[in-house]
């Protein structure tokens, strides 16, 4: 069957099926008419790294993207991405759009690419002429094309669309979104200023709402429906504080949407828990390859036939390097979530949070000096929004325990490199920080952190004031 991958940037689950009413009416009646995923998880809360887990089918800490692919990360074997697999079955592999797990799309080995502006990371946005709008407005226009050239061809396709928005910077608000009205995400301070930028925040979705219901038409119209796998989702939470980069459920919690001829589970809701690396196993089976053996994932055809409530006891994700090095691993079941520090000092870094009013605020008011916990433990029946550390109260100690080897083990079989100590930067990349001093000596010496606009700025050192 044909492919189509569907990716937003920076988006979490903030679409109207997941019940945030910004008004994406595309994504809901995909979601209508495919099968919803409500516990689904990136293997990782940023960029790059989400997205190498999900193409790859094996962890970030083992297929080399360690950090993001503009500031020199890398996988260590292109020929695992799977569009690989399927030039080999015959498929025509094409991207339209962002991909941002190579510097250059032509290292990744898609067949084909849409126009001369698909297949960057996302660098436009460095430059003062990039908009995210019409970016991503003619990836789907040259998708669509695409589609409709289908008609009648006889081999199948694989098709990523990756969409820019909802990544910063937004574009301006548009009419008809009132920042007065808007109830902002989780942890997000409830100001003037916040509800502005979530407005455009919200503006964004809705243009990458559009860009998906163009290329979905199009595939209606092009005949092809019935013989295409739909998948839908983003790589991680949104560019807010305690979301993005974090291990928490608003960092690495997604949207994922799956479609494909003959589901049987169409208009229906999943609450498995499910991984970003599922999706290739998955697709596998769908299409009838064989599976390649250093697949980390479990298949999700289980769950859409019936045979299984669920294919999985837990999910891991991971940080190590972003716009600095924070590295954290975490285990997550149905009912709770170990979170586990590697990085010292024991600070948070802002670095790695990007730009908005709403970290503006937080750096204001100290963030850089609150010291952060080595480990974290949530009950989420209890803490669905992981406020209370439990990692220190005896009653838990048991299940800290259990899932602090869980963790180790899941580490040692997967060969984390954490397990020998610092992670090194890998030849040729870099990160903001240089760790020799703190948060507020650098504050004090270099005054603020660059725009990051974090990963995306070019100019990712600090400058002397």
């Amino acid at each position: 069957m044909n492919i189509l991958y569907i990716h937003t940037h920076d988006s979490g689950r903030f679409f109207d099926p997941y019940g945030y009413a910004v008004g994406t009416p595309a994504i809901q009646a995909l979601a209508e008419r495919a099968t919803l995923f409500r516990n689904a998880f990136s293997v990782a809360p940023t960029c790059s790294p989400s997205r190498a887990g999900l193409l790859t089918g094996y962890n970030p800490h083992a297929n080399g993207m360690l950090g993001l692919a503009h500031r020199g990360f890398a996988l260590n074997d292109y020929s695992r991405h799977i569009v690989h697999q399927l030039n080999t079955a015959g498929y025509e592999t094409v991207l339209s759009g962002i991909q941002h797990v190579a510097d250059r799309a032509a290292k990744i080995g898609y067949r084909r690419i849409l126009d001369g502006l698909s297949g960057h990371t996302v660098d436009e946005s460095d430059t003062a002429e990039f908009d995210s709008v019409v970016y991503d407005r003619r990836s789907a226009r040259l998708a669509a094309e695409f589609l409709k050239a289908r008609r009648g061809a006889h081999s199948p396709f694989f098709l990523s669309v990756g969409l820019f928005n909802t990544h910063r910077e937004f574009p301006p608000a548009a009419a008809g979104v009132d920042p007065r009205y808007l109830r902002l995400p989780p942890n997000v301070g409830d100001t003037a200023e916040n509800r502005e930028d979530f407005a455009r925040f919200v503006t964004s979705a809705r243009v990458a709402d559009g860009c998906v219901g163009e290329v979905l038409e199009a595939l209606d119209r092009s005949g092809l429906r019935k013989e295409t796998a739909v998948i839908f989702t983003t790589d991680h939470g949104i560019a807010y504080p305690d979301h993005k980069c974090t291990l928490y459920d608003t960092g690495i919690g997604v949207a994922l949407i799956i479609d494909y001829p003959g589901n049987p589970r169409r208009g229906e809701v999943v609450d498995a828990l499910v991984s970003h690396l599922d999706i290739y196993p998955t697709l596998c089976d769908l299409a009838g390859l064989d599976k390649p053996p250093w697949l980390d994932g479990v298949s999700l055809r289980p769950l859409f036939d019936g045979t299984a409530g669920e294919v999985r006891d837990e999910v891991f994700a991971e940080v190590t390097f972003h716009a600095a090095y924070e590295p954290m691993r975490a285990i997550r079941t149905h009912g709770h979530k170990l979170i586990r520090r590697f990085a010292t000092p024991d600070k948070r870094q802002p670095a790695n949070i990007d730009d908005s009013s709403s970290k503006a605020q937080l750096v204001e008011a100290g963030l850089a000096r609150l010291p952060t916990e080595e480990t974290q433990l949530f009950d989420l029946n209890l803490d669905p929004g992981e406020r209370r550390n439990l990692a220190a109260v005896p009653e838990y100690a048991s299940i800290r325990d259990e899932l602090g080897e869980r963790l180790k083990r899941w580490m040692k079989e997967t060969g984390d490199p954490l397990l020998s100590g610092q992670v090194e930067l890998p030849a040729g990349a870099f990160v903001n920080r240089d760790d020799a001093v703190s948060p507020a000596e650098r504050d004090y010496l270099y005054g603020p952190a660059p725009s990051c606009n974090d990963e995306h700025s070019k100019d990712a050192q600090r400058t002397e004031t």
